[in-house]
């Protein structure tokens, strides 16, 4: 018997509709969603201004601390199910959906270690007379109500970097899914209810069409919109937002590594195998264009394509598999559009190159695509890496730069002049020396250059960016 998840909006009216989620592997129904349309809307951004309005009845720090406290001992104890639902409608290998779940109550953890280390600064006012007699010092609040929109690929995680800031912060959520993936997301809003969130602070809406998606994420209520997804939409929606509402984008790039003569060869093929094919290449800071000296390129992509081989493609839920599906049919007839542009016009394909299923594509090396080519220019999304060799580090480092989209790149060197040099040139928002682009943990500044996002993302930087900083100056003449 399917399951099935009722709307997660207070004192909400009927359903619209209802959501198929589908398992990305085999195209299963695995749940069924209730949907809501904008009367729907409507009265999850009642509820939320409500709240927010009602400063009496603002959430004690103390008690923000207490219910995320319940919430990360809630998923410990059933972390097993939770990585199983991740990778079931996510197709993220089970294994690596362990390694997710993980990260989302380390993520619980570090929004109350923020909560209990910043609460705001003391300005000094005595340095000149006008500021004499007087003292002043800052308190974090709210900013208001949060709407979070979110993407598919970490579907537990990603909720965690939305949500739970904004409850740590003492904002109310109004979060919407990715169509694909809402079933971690629902479970996870539901942890906080049983830890003690009252159910209007965090509200999960999954909307009927684009129309009511529009309505929540533009309505003047809305004072923080977080957006992880495509560019496309990120920015359409930006222009759209109402005046005074703050945002913060995250989209993706074509994240360059650079492989140089002074590198630990085998060292730099296992982590591009791991950056690159993680998630079968759906992450926004996949290893995507990878630049090797001309004399060692070949070699190089050789090695990667053998080891690409290697890795198991299979059910997301199987502990064996180390690469799952796309997340659906018309992805990987896209990414195989693309592959096959970049053969046609010049590439060689070392690996890969034609679907395993209607959901599930193989691990694919090419050697040398046009810079031209779509696989040159565009986010893959997809588990293919392109290897380009260059006879001078000037011209890699102007190919990697040559693109609108700038987010996390690589260097691998044994030299730490060389190392840096590259640091310095390459246009990135962080720099990972002899480890993949796709490396991350929690707390570090996560943040898309150009079109690639807007904002810092990362959990202590969202909770800055979910409150302001309120100023209060007492003039005493006793001071």
């Amino acid at each position: 018997m399917t399951t099935s998840f009722p709307l997660m909006i207070e004192n909400a009216p009927p359903p619209a509709g209802k959501l198929d989620v589908t398992a990305p592997y085999d195209g299963s129904v695995i749940a069924e969603c209730a949907t809501g349309n904008e009367t729907h809307v409507e009265q999850a951004l009642a509820t939320a201004q409500a709240l927010f309005r009602k400063r009496d009845g603002w959430l004690s720090l103390d008690q923000r601390v207490e219910l995320l406290e319940r919430a990360a001992d809630i998923m410990a104890g059933e972390a097993e199910n939770l990585a199983v639902q991740a990778a079931m409608e996510g197709g993220k290998p089970l294994i690596d959906s362990r390694a997710e779940v993980t990260r989302a109550i380390d993520g619980i953890k570090l929004c109350i270690e923020v909560m209990r280390a910043e609460h705001g600064h003391v300005i000094p006012m005595g340095t000149t007379a006008a500021g004499a007699g007087r003292i002043a010092m800052t308190q974090r609040e709210p900013i208001g109500v949060v709407v979070a929109v979110s993407a598919f690929n970490h579907p537990l995680n990603l909720i965690v970097h939305q949500v739970a800031p904004a409850v740590a912060v003492g904002c109310p959520v109004v979060v919407k899914p990715a169509q694909d993936t809402p079933l971690s997301c629902l479970r996870f809003v539901e942890i906080l209810r049983e830890a003690g969130l009252p159910p209007g602070w965090a509200q999960v809406l999954i909307t009927e069409d684009v129309a009511a998606a529009e309505k929540l994420v533009t309505d003047s209520r809305v004072a923080f919109f977080s957006f992880i997804g495509s560019a496309r939409v990120g920015w359409m929606l930006r222009s759209k937002l109402a005046p005074g509402a703050r945002c913060a984008l995250e989209h993706g790039g074509a994240a360059p590594a650079f492989v140089t003569e002074n590198a630990d060869e085998s060292a730099a093929v296992e982590a591009i195998l791991k950056g690159g094919f993680y998630h079968a290449g759906q992450v926004c800071v996949s290893v995507q264009r990878v630049f090797v000296p001309t004399a060692r390129a070949e070699s190089f992509a050789q090695a990667l394509a053998d080891r690409a081989q290697q890795l198991v493609i299979g059910d997301p839920t199987s502990a064996e598999t180390e690469v799952g599906p796309l997340i659906r049919p018309a992805e990987v007839e896209r990414v195989h559009a693309w592959v096959e542009e970049a053969v046609a016009a010049g590439a060689r394909r070392l690996c890969g190159g034609e679907p395993v299923s209607d959901f599930a594509y193989p691990c694919t090396v090419m050697l040398n695509p046009p810079v031209d080519a779509t696989v040159s220019q565009q986010e893959i999304f997809g588990p293919v890496v392109c290897v380009y060799g260059y006879d001078s580090l000037d011209d890699a480092i102007e190919q990697a730069n040559g693109l609108p989209v700038a987010f996390q790149a690589a260097v691998f060197s044994k030299d730490i002049d060389e190392a840096m040099e590259i640091y310095r040139r390459v246009d990135a928002s962080a720099v990972m020396v002899n480890d993949h682009t796709a490396f991350r943990v929690d707390g570090m500044p996560f943040a898309g250059l150009r079109e690639s996002g807007l904002g810092v993302g990362g959990i202590p930087y969202t909770m800055h960016d979910m409150s302001i900083e309120k100023l209060l100056v007492l003039k005493s003449p006793a001071l």
